[in-house]
């Protein structure tokens, strides 16, 4: 029997309201179940699993954080506007109700030394899309080079969305923008990779 999608929405509510902001290890699965209304049964016909309920809700949350980026990307004015536009998709995503302190993602993946394979799978399929269009976006503007400022700015993505457990006085991406503008205008100017070594 399948299960109703109302009841996989509170499903997918309570893992992101509690697994990502609990951390993924130290939520037992009941408090999910509690906080959704539902029996284990129901989480093991809809998920297969915790592990499996985990990645159903990452994979959510990387519909709706790329469902921002697209509409604030359509609505950049030009191609340094359109790659910088992450750092305004993080600032809208991060202003939503009920979210985690931080990257479901990066959490996620910092708890496991070794996540299951299901989980894995959608650590890395948000970090592929997130590569894949900043190296679409930074073909304007890198051309051959794009892959290489996309990953730079990757890191500085990553590196803002680590300092929201450091920062509780970081309220928005000013920074990590200003950096990634710099690396960008060096890629811009003179072509030189600003790849150390």
């Amino acid at each position: 029997m399948a299960t109703r999608k109302s009841t996989q929405t509170r499903l997918l509510d309570a893992a992101d309201e509690l697994l990502f902001t609990d951390g993924v290890l130290a939520t037992p699965v009941d408090a999910v179940l509690a906080r959704a209304g539902v029996s284990p049964a129901t989480l093991y016909r809809a998920y297969g699993s915790k592990d499996g309920l985990v990645a159903a809700a990452l994979e959510r949350r990387q519909r709706d954080w790329l469902a921002v980026w697209d509409r604030l990307a359509d609505a950049a004015d030009d191609d340094r506007s359109r790659l910088l536009s992450v750092f305004d998709a993080l600032d809208h995503f991060r202003d939503r109700p009920h979210l985690a302190r931080w990257c479901a993602f990066l959490g996620t993946a910092a708890e496991y030394a070794h996540a299951p394979p299901v989980v894995a799978a959608a650590i890395r399929q948000d970090t592929d899309a997130m590569r894949e269009r900043l190296s679409a976006f930074a073909g304007p503007l890198a051309g051959a080079r794009a892959a290489a400022l996309a990953e730079q700015l990757l890191l500085i993505v990553s590196g803002d969305l680590a300092m929201r457990l450091r920062a509780t006085t970081l309220t928005d991406s000013r920074a990590a923008r200003s950096v990634a503008a710099a690396v960008i205008a060096a890629f811009e100017q003179d072509g030189v990779d600003s790849t150390p070594g």
